[in-house]
C-alpha cells in the first residue's frame, strides 16, 4: 500500500521488481485489497502486450492512514 500511496498508478511488473515477490504472491495481495475496495485495477494494452495497473482508491487512503495512525499510537505508548 505505501507504493500505492505515493504513486499514482504502479503496473503489476513495477510493483513485483519493487516488492521482490512471486506473481502468485503479488496476485493474492491485489485480490485482498481490491475486495476491500482498497485498490482499482486498470487494464490496458500498450501497443499489443496488456498491461494491468494499479492506483489507491479513497478509501485505500483512509485506511492506510488510519493503520498509520494507530502504529504511531502503539510506538507512543511503548516509550
Amino acid at each position: 500500500m505505501s507504493i500505492l500511496v505515493v504513486n499514482e498508478n504502479i503496473d503489476f511488473n513495477s510493483l513485483k521488481q519493487m516488492l521482490d515477490v512471486t506473481d502468485g504472491n503479488l496476485a493474492s495481495h491485489i485480490n485482498s485489497l481490491e475486495k476491500c475496495k482498497y485498490i482499482k485495477v486498470n487494464k490496458s494494452f500498450i501497443g499489443k502486450k496488456p498491461n494491468t495497473s494499479y492506483a489507491v482508491t479513497a478509501a485505500g487512503k483512509r485506511a492506510f492512514n488510519g493503520h498509520l495512525d494507530a502504529l504511531e499510537q502503539l510506538i507512543k505508548r511503548s516509550v
